[in-house]
């Protein structure tokens, strides 16, 4: 009796186990790559706020499950949302605050043009005008979202989010101008089933054809994680 007893109960420690691995497994696994320089021409449409531009971004991965284990399926990671902080190389904080993350497919926020009785006028659509929007990441998959951009071989580079498109001048947002220089980055992903970090160089001490990201050095990272 007293060894069925401890047979079961044995059992039931087995499948807790069992339980709590695989629902850890499945968790999403959230990782952060940079994505190749995009490059953009806008010299052929007219009334633009540049001429060329060069966009810095990365890729948020959600990781697929290892190989023996692809029996299961790994969950999503919903709501995905963040911040990026800006940082000079001894760590200090460039602005003193966060900036919130942009994905680069998400909608622009910029109004509908209407043309009514041959007059011109704008639609601002409230859908649009999130400032911190949220995304899915499914298992297997990658959301791009942006960091900086940089425009017509200028030296100075901006925090790019869905504020660059009310800032004055467009584009060009003055709370986050980065200067001639390098810096870190800081982003921080937030979603409903895991979260992750990542830090980054910027490289602006370049012509506009190098300016770049490249990952931090353990150093660096040291210094921003305190």
């Amino acid at each position: 009796m007293g060894q069925t007893v401890i047979e079961v109960a044995l059992g039931a420690i087995v499948a807790i186990v069992i339980t709590i691995v695989i629902e850890n497994l499945r968790k999403p696994k959230l990782v952060l790559e940079i994505e190749k320089p995009t490059d953009a021409d806008y010299r052929n449409r007219e009334n633009y706020p540049a001429g060329i531009a060069r966009y810095l971004c990365l890729n948020l991965i959600n990781k697929p499950l290892p190989r023996w284990a692809r029996w299961m399926t790994r969950n999503a990671a919903l709501q995905c949302h963040g911040q990026i902080t800006f940082h000079h190389l001894d760590g200090q904080n460039v602005f003193g605050r966060s900036m919130p993350i942009r994905w680069s497919g998400s909608t622009e926020p910029i109004p509908l043009t209407l043309i009514i009785d041959g007059k011109h006028s704008s639609l601002w659509d409230p859908s649009r005008f999130s400032m911190e929007p949220c995304i899915d990441v499914h298992p297997d998959e990658a959301e791009r979202l942006d960091i900086v951009a940089r425009f017509d071989n200028e030296e100075h580079c901006y925090g790019w989010s869905n504020q660059s498109y009310f800032s004055d001048p467009i584009w060009r947002n003055k709370d986050w101008e980065l200067l001639h220089n390098r810096y870190l980055a800081k982003v921080t992903i937030k979603s409903s089933g895991a979260n992750c970090v990542g830090i980054f160089r910027i490289v602006n001490d370049v012509p506009q054809n190098a300016f770049r990201l490249e990952m931090a050095s353990p150093g660096e990272i040291t210094i921003i994680q305190g």
